[in-house]
């Protein structure tokens, strides 16, 4: 999900349950996630870096520190701490940092209950269709889908809700981790709640960006002096776009998948208040990674039968074939399609930015983010300093009263990267003190006060002062060597602290590993649609598409 992309960051999208978090509040302009799901998780639940936490990359595995592609025993989570501390811990939605129980050794229970969680619904791949999930996680066991009337969305608030008011008969306090798939592809929602989108999109990319630009200054999220980036290259003006209504109807299922969301997240606040337990419970809500410019191919293709692990993109429910793609021929929406919403409307969802997740500009990694607290936060309030997600375990452990450990089940843990927001949850103005840096696939960045740091994969630094140019028009790097050479050296000793390879090595390590269909940069060659290549991991796996 992309920085503009609910009601309370300049959107259109009608979000009236988290805008409700926001409201009473505090909103975030500059947090950073790491640019793609499982890297951030691995942050999120650990407060390491992602190689720190075993998530080099994504979670095919390869056998070098760093990059185990299941959280490293040198990692303790923020439902380990808690759970420790006395907490019930809950889970319900997508794991994504290591799904095979055998990696991590030990009992044979889905990953999540070996990391600390008491009562669990959910699955370990990085995507499923909302129609036809076969199997779930449910505790310890695994649950077959036993009926048509299935959307993942609903069943992961449902099952939240379930094990929160189980949670809240007992004396403990809990803590829950609520990891919604929305609203990652495949483009799929219920017709009626489609339908209710359906024209507003006719207006076209470029109208709706500049819209989301005005409304993101008004609301003082952006300063009125940073310009919005150019349309990216590959994407047409909309009036010489080419199937319109086909366009229209893709983001507008986008639309319906975020405000189902945002119907889940209202009902879990009921749930709250009706347990009497809203006042003293923390809430934040974030996205992992930017708006996603992945392309889906059309049929008959090998990536799709060789990538797409997901029984949903296979058959439906009750067995038609689901037709994989992003052409016009396929409507995107019912069960027996799987689509995303590409280019042109990833470039919306990142209003004002420029790139994608998977990036490490702007678009990629800038988050939405909100902390509701009623009992502590009594108005509104934005914060403009930069933050991360490994803060947000900080936090968790910081206001638990836990101890973060330096040994955990007789491994030597890492120490926490992340520094804890309680101070600005308290009312106090707040900077952190480390600088953030990030590495994703050969891409680099380091944050450091006003000033940027950020190359894509095999490419010379770019130098921006964020406080000026947050959209990143104005490269400053040939004037500034000397804040260059000095961010560089922090980065590298980031890097080698924290495990970083460099992007080639990755490469051959997965070639030698037996991956196909690589080149030896790292690019896909078969999708060739838009002008920015990019390297993957080719192990099987069920979000490796390409993306602009």
């Amino acid at each position: 999900m992309g920085f503009s992309d609910i009601g309370s960051y300049g959107s259109e999208i009608k979000t009236p349950n988290i805008d409700k978090l926001a409201s009473n509040g505090i909103s975030f302009s500059q947090m950073y996630n790491n640019a793609r799901c499982c890297p951030s998780r691995a942050s999120l639940l650990t407060g390491l870096s992602p190689h720190q936490a075993g998530i080099g990359h994504m979670t095919g595995g390869l056998t070098v520190p760093g990059y185990e592609g299941y959280l490293s025993n040198n990692s303790v989570t923020i439902a380990q701490i808690l759970k420790s501390s006395g907490y019930e811990t809950i889970m319900s939605g997508k794991w994504h940092v290591g799904d095979n129980p055998q990696d991590e050794g030990g009992p044979d229970l889905p990953p999540p209950m070996k990391r600390g969680f008491d009562n669990l619904y959910g699955f370990g791949p990085g995507c499923r269709s909302y129609f036809y999930s076969p199997t779930m996680w449910e505790n310890d066991k695994e649950i077959e889908q036993d009926n048509s009337d299935f959307y993942l969305t609903n069943k992961i608030t449902d099952h939240a809700i379930q094990m929160i008011q189980k949670a809240t008969h007992s004396d403990k306090p809990f803590f829950c981790y609520l990891a919604y798939t929305a609203p990652h592809w495949p483009l799929q929602a219920p017709q009626k709640d489609i339908e209710k989108n359906l024209g507003q999109y006719i207006k076209g990319w470029d109208y709706i960006r500049t819209a989301r630009h005005e409304e993101l200054k008004k609301l003082k999220i952006l300063d009125s002096k940073w310009e919005i980036t150019p349309r990216d290259s590959d994407v047409p003006e909309w009036g010489k776009s080419k199937h319109q209504n086909w366009e229209d109807l893709r983001m507008s299922v986008y639309a319906a998948q975020i405000k189902i969301m945002d119907q889940g997240i209202g009902k879990i606040l009921k749930t709250l208040k009706n347990l009497k337990v809203d006042e003293n419970t923390l809430i934040m809500f974030l996205s992992d990674n930017g708006g996603c410019a992945e392309f889906l191919m059309e049929d008959p293709s090998p990536i799709n039968k060789y990538k797409l692990m997901d029984m949903g993109a296979q058959m439906t429910f009750d067995g038609k074939p689901v037709r994989i793609g992003n052409h016009p021929s396929i409507e995107p929406g019912p069960d027996d399609t799987y689509s995303s919403y590409d280019v042109a409307w990833a470039n919306v969802s990142n209003t004002p930015f420029r790139m994608y997740k998977r990036w490490l500009h702007e678009g990629g990694i800038s988050t939405p983010f909100i902390i509701h607290w009623p009992s502590k936060i009594k108005a509104p309030k934005i914060t403009h300093e930069p933050f991360h997600i490994t803060d947000i375990p900080a936090t968790c452990i910081d206001l638990a009263k836990a101890k973060y450990p330096s040994e955990f089940n007789g491994n030597i843990i890492s120490p926490i990267e992340g520094e804890s927001l309680l101070p600005l949850i308290n009312g106090i103005n707040q900077q952190r003190d480390k600088s953030i840096c990030f590495e994703h696939e050969g891409n680099r960045a380091i944050r450091e006060g006003e000033w940027k740091l950020v190359s894509e994969f095999n490419q010379n630094w770019e130098l921006y002062n964020i406080h000026d140019d947050r959209t990143e028009l104005n490269d400053l790097s040939e004037k500034n060597p000397a804040i260059v050479k000095a961010m560089n050296k922090k980065f590298d000793d980031w890097a080698k602290r924290s495990r970083v390879l460099p992007w080639e090595n990755v490469i051959s390590l997965n070639s030698k590993k037996g991956a196909e269909m690589i080149t030896s940069d790292g690019t896909f060659p078969m999708h060739s649609k838009n002008s920015h290549s990019i390297p993957i991991d080719t192990l099987p796996r069920s979000d490796q598409k390409k993306m602009d």
